[in-house]
This record gives C-alpha cells, sequence and structure tokens, in this order.
C-alpha cells in the first residue's frame, strides 16, 4: 500500500457484536462452570478420592462394554428416574458423560437428574475426551490407558494447569 492510498477500514469478526459487560460476563461465566465440568477435573477428583461425586455413564450396554470411565456407574438415561435414588447418595454431585461433543446425550441424563432435584453436572467432551487425554479405560478385561492425543492435553501426562 503506497502512502496515498487511503486505509481500507477493517471489519472485525470478533468485536462487530462488542464483548459482554463485566457483570453480565461474571454471571455467564460463573452459570457456566455451575453446569459443567470437564475430563480433567472428573479426572484429578476421582484420583483424589474426592467424596461426594458420581460420575453416570448415560451410554448404552454395548458403549458401556467397550469401555468406560473406571469408578462410574452405568445408568442409561432411559432408567435415570427408577435407578436414581439407588445408585446416588443423598448429598452427591451427579457428573454425567456420554460419547463426545457430538453426543447430547450427558445433557439428556443432566436433565433427568435434575428433574429429580439431584445437584447435577455435565462432563465436556464426554468419554471422547477421557480417552484422548489418556486417563483410565475400564472393560470385562481390565484397565488400560490410550496414549494422549497431543491436540488435547500435554504430551507429558501433566496437566495444563488450566
Amino acid at each position: 500500500m503506497s502512502a496515498s492510498t487511503p486505509a481500507v477500514p477493517v471489519s472485525s469478526a470478533v468485536t462487530s457484536v462488542p464483548a459482554a459487560g463485566n457483570a453480565a460476563a461474571l454471571a455467564h461465566f460463573a452459570a457456566r462452570l455451575a453446569f459443567e465440568t470437564d475430563v480433567s477435573d472428573v479426572a484429578a477428583d476421582l484420583a483424589a478420592g474426592v467424596p461426594g461425586i458420581v460420575v453416570i455413564d448415560s451410554r448404552s450396554e454395548e458403549s458401556w462394554n467397550q469401555g468406560h470411565i473406571e469408578g462410574a456407574v452405568h445408568l442409561p438415561t432411559a432408567r435415570i428416574a427408577a435407578r436414581a435414588a439407588e445408585v446416588v447418595p443423598a448429598g452427591a454431585t451427579v457428573v454425567t458423560y456420554c460419547w463426545g461433543p457430538g453426543c447430547n446425550g450427558a445433557t439428556r441424563a443432566a436433565l433427568e437428574f435434575a428433574k429429580l432435584g439431584y445437584p447435577v453436572k455435565e462432563m465436556l467432551g464426554g468419554f471422547e475426551y477421557w480417552v484422548r487425554e489418556g486417563f483410565p479405560v475400564a472393560t470385562a478385561s481390565g484397565v488400560s490407558r490410550h496414549p494422549i492425543d497431543p491436540l488435547t492435553a500435554p504430551a507429558s501426562g501433566i496437566a495444563c494447569a488450566c
């Protein structure tokens, strides 16, 4: 561009809608954290033996048998209303998961627990990201770990500390 050519205004896809004000941003992000958790936080709590958390796998029997989070409870969404009281101790927080980001099964399961009055969070990333981040996977033949996908977690296995 030469010195005599006028500058063309640059439009921004990011700022064409301004960011929310501070109060709205605080409310929004706090609310998201009240409804969601991620695989790293769930793995850390399970490894530390933190009490009061029940991880629920809402997938089918075939999916559960293919692999699931060690320590999770298998409770397909259609059975939540009938069995929640027998698998979730009073006062526990429920964490639901299904296959992954392309599946809303964990959302459906969380809704069922919320209808029953349970404190509940959905695990972002689902079983897909659990596996991709190299956390333990249980099957009838034992517990194994898949290699860490460096696009989802540090290959060193050290938490991202976000």
